[in-house]
C-alpha cells in the first residue's frame, strides 16, 4: 500500500521557518505530481504548493508564493516544504498528497480531488 509520512511540524514565532518532509512508501516520486495542501481550524482544506518531479515544475497558492519552496528528493524518496516568513495565517495542519499517474506538469494542480494519497498530517503552529 501507498504511505506518505510527514514530519517537521511544530510550533514557531512569526517570521520563523519550518522545513515539512514527506517520505512516501509504497509509491516512487519520479515522474508524479505531488502536493502539499493545509487545514486552518474551521476552514476547507486548500493546495499550498505543488511539484512535477519529472522536470521539477512548481505552482504555489498566492498566499505563500516567495515564502513556501516545495522541492523533491527522488534518492530519497521525499518531498519537502521550506516555510519561510511564517506568519499566524499559516497556522494549520499541513498534509501531503500524491496523485495516480499519469500527471505532467501541464496536468498539474492544486485541487484536493486530484489526489488519490494522503498522510496524516502535521500541525503548525505560528505565534505572533
Amino acid at each position: 500500500p501507498v504511505q506518505l509520512v510527514e514530519s517537521g511540524g511544530g510550533s514557531v514565532q512569526g517570521g520563523g521557518s519550518l522545513r515539512l518532509s514527506c517520505a512516501a512508501s509504497g509509491y516512487a516520486i519520479n515522474y508524479k505530481c505531488m502536493a502539499w495542501f493545509r487545514q486552518a481550524p474551521g476552514k476547507e482544506r486548500e493546495g499550498v504548493a505543488g511539484i512535477y518531479t519529472g522536470s521539477g515544475h512548481t505552482s504555489y497558492a498566492d498566499s505563500v508564493k516567495g515564502r513556501f519552496t516545495i522541492s523533491q528528493d527522488n534518492a530519497a524518496n521525499t518531498v519537502s516544504l521550506q516555510m519561510n516568513s511564517l506568519k499566524p495565517e499559516d497556522t494549520a495542519v499541513y498534509y501531503c498528497a500524491a496523485r495516480i499517474p499519469p500527471c505532467t506538469e501541464v496536468t498539474l494542480t492544486l485541487l484536493e480531488d486530484d489526489f488519490a494519497y494522503w498522510g496524516q498530517g502535521t500541525p503548525v503552529t505560528v505565534s505572533s
